[in-house]
């Protein structure tokens, strides 16, 4: 076995055609796509029961640990379409100190911030950067929070795709330098990240660049969708009781969801799924709403305001996938308040020396909250995730100093 065998072994590929999330009519694959014909995002469909003759679990095995080994439930169907800068498989770990002082079951994080540009969004940008190469696609063009729109530019830059993003003024400062740095052309809009989305629409006609936008095409929920297959290998194919994941456009809710039934037709897990749980913040929770209010959509959010920006989006395109996800896993929707996302971070990074971003921060405080008012029990397995590295966000800082020209005082220590 050699490093690179995923990216340059051919592969049986099974993608048989899209469907329309909402309506089930079918889209050609092997041609470009934005939304279907009635404004909803389009899923892969694979012919499974090929799948399934084609790969077994110890083929799997002998693969290089990369999320890449899953490539007959991908959609690139060539090796030289692949575009990659090491998207690894990225580590479990527990939490035991918390969870002997919660009192709770077995705290385990999967800590997404070991990917390229430090993020989770690597795994939805490089597969459509890779579709996107494969279709012919010279320009992209996306809104962003700041972790996508690096992630995209460092993908496309690397196979020669322009690439021109757009983010809220507020932008984590080192968001929008890897944007640039990586080749993108980057601007702040004074707005939210639907407000770029508009601009990024409104463009598609007029520049005729390709709108990556969350949801609006179609392979970047095949890229988070390894999530949930990795996860499920790494628990020697099983899944964890609860899911808690940090939710703004929801690709990774919606793509784990469906890796979960593909994982189950070519027979490597059985019916057992996972509650999924949908974690927002209090300053910005339409999804929340919507799933207390019982309905299938969710309204815009207002003045949606947060320091976890990665999930400050007001109103999402899949939202009706996402809590379609949480209600047939008997899961729930939960925000928390900014304050107990800073808590949460504080103590997971004290109390086990991991340290989460805002968006992860999130998923701590939803669960001690959830654990707290019986939605999930003491002997739950919970999987919480870390959507990027905290090293891209600010942090406290340390004023403490010693004079080495002055007597030190070692009883301080």
């Amino acid at each position: 076995m050699h490093d690179n065998d995923n990216l340059t072994i051919e592969r049986p590929t099974f993608v048989t055609h899209l469907e329309c999330a909402m309506e089930g009519d079918r889209y050609a694959a092997d041609e470009v796509h934005n939304l279907s014909n009635a404004g909803k995002p389009l899923l892969v469909r694979y012919d499974l029961a090929g799948v399934k003759k084609a790969l077994t679990k110890d083929a799997l095995s002998q693969r290089p640990a990369d999320m890449w080994r899953y490539r007959e439930l991908l959609p690139v169907r060539k090796c030289k379409d692949i575009v990659s800068l090491g998207e690894v498989t990225t580590p479990l770990i527990r939490l035991p100190k918390l969870g002997a002082k919660l009192g709770g079951g077995e705290i385990i994080v999967k800590d997404e911030g070991r990917l390229p540009t430090g993020s989770f969004k690597a795994r939805g940008l490089v597969m459509a950067v890779s579709m996107g190469k494969a279709l012919g696609i010279k320009h992209m063009a996306m809104p962003t929070n700041g972790n996508a729109g690096a992630a995209l530019a460092a993908y496309a830059t690397s196979c020669g795709i322009k690439t021109t993003i757009f983010c809220p003024a507020d932008t984590p400062e080192v968001n929008v330098s890897e944007i640039e740095l990586q080749g993108a052309t980057v601007y702040r809009v004074n707005g939210y990240i639907d407000d770029c989305g508009k601009i990024v629409g409104e463009g598609k006609a007029k520049v005729g660049w390709f709108d990556t936008s969350t949801l609006k095409e179609p392979y970047r929920i095949e890229g988070k969708k390894t999530m949930g297959l990795e996860l499920a290998e790494q628990l020697g194919w099983d899944v964890p009781d609860v899911i808690f994941y940090p939710t703004g456009g929801g690709t990774g809710l919606i793509g784990m969801w469906k890796a979960f039934d593909e994982l189950e037709k070519i027979g490597f897990i059985g019916s057992k799924r996972p509650r999924m749980v949908a974690v927002q913040a209090s300053g910005c929770a339409p999804m929340v709403r919507a799933y207390e209010a019982g309905t299938e959509h969710a309204t815009r959010w207002e003045d949606a305001h947060t320091i976890a920006s990665g999930i400050r989006v007001p109103q999402a395109i899949g939202d009706f996938l996402i809590l379609r996800a949480v209600r047939q896993s008997e899961g729930f929707a939960i925000a928390v308040d900014d304050d107990k996302i800073s808590s949460a971070l504080n103590e997971v990074a004290r109390e086990e020396g991991l340290l989460l971003c805002p968006e992860g921060a999130a998923t701590y405080a939803a669960y001690k909250d959830s654990l707290a008012d019986g939605r999930v029990s003491k002997t739950d397995r919970v999987m919480l995730f870390n959507c990027a590295s905290g090293l891209k966000y600010p942090l406290p800082p340390v004023t403490r100093t010693l004079d080495r020209h002055k007597p030190i005082d070692y009883t301080q220590f």
